[in-house]
């Protein structure tokens, strides 16, 4: 059996939604970063890195979300959810680079500037400047999104699981993502996906919160 260990609301909701997209049989199996579970010694043989989300298959253990979708995509979906030919697919690969890279960093200045400073003093401007940034990245994709139905077009793919993940935690931030437009209308449209649906309830996504 295919499993995947994710955290409800984490980056991993991207590889979760991927994967319902798929129609492949699945266990979920959620971990609690309250509870620091994504460092116990059973999940750690796992995932030595103690990240999520990680994907186990019948050849072994896949991490990181740009090679779990991509590998979703192109074994488990009919190679329905990512372009197939080369130069659109080395695109779809760059923007999820580029969400891995630099997006999601941004954000966990926010929540986690210990990774990046122990000087406890530079913590606040470490928050300051990664809440600017993760702001400006968000309203990047929103510019990304202008006339198109999904990141690459009118193309569902994974990477449109990935793009709503960010928009989720510019609202948990309170940042006003209701004022982009494109990416509003873009997360309305993520929503009236049944696939996306199920996953954002089982996560008790605050996307479903009023």
């Amino acid at each position: 059996m295919t499993t995947l260990y994710y955290a409800p609301g984490a980056c991993s909701t991207a590889s979760h939604i991927a994967l319902e997209e798929s129609g492949a049989a699945f266990e979920g199996k959620p971990l609690s970063f309250a509870r620091a579970e994504q460092r116990t010694p059973e999940y750690l043989k796992i995932n030595p890195r103690g990240r999520v989300p990680a994907l186990v298959v019948e050849d072994g253990t896949i991490v990181e979300n740009t090679a779990i979708l991509t590998y979703v995509a192109q074994a488990l979906s009919g190679g329905t959810l990512l372009p197939q030919q080369p130069a659109a697919m080395a695109r779809a690969i760059s923007l999820m680079a580029w969400f891995s890279n630099t997006v999601h960093p941004a954000f966990t200045h926010i929540g986690r500037p210990e990774r990046f400073a122990t000087d406890v003093a530079t913590h606040a401007n470490l928050k300051e400047t990664g809440r600017a940034n993760f702001h400006g990245f968000l309203q990047e994709i929103d510019g990304l999104l202008a006339g198109k139905s999904w990141m690459l077009g009118e193309q569902f793919s994974v990477v449109d699981g990935y793009a709503l993940v960010f928009y989720g935690w510019g609202k948990r931030i309170d940042l006003p993502v209701a004022d982009l437009k494109n990416y509003t209308a873009f997360k309305d449209r993520m929503l009236a996906r049944p696939a996306v649906r199920r996953v954002l309830e089982r996560e008790q996504s605050v996307l479903l919160a009023a």
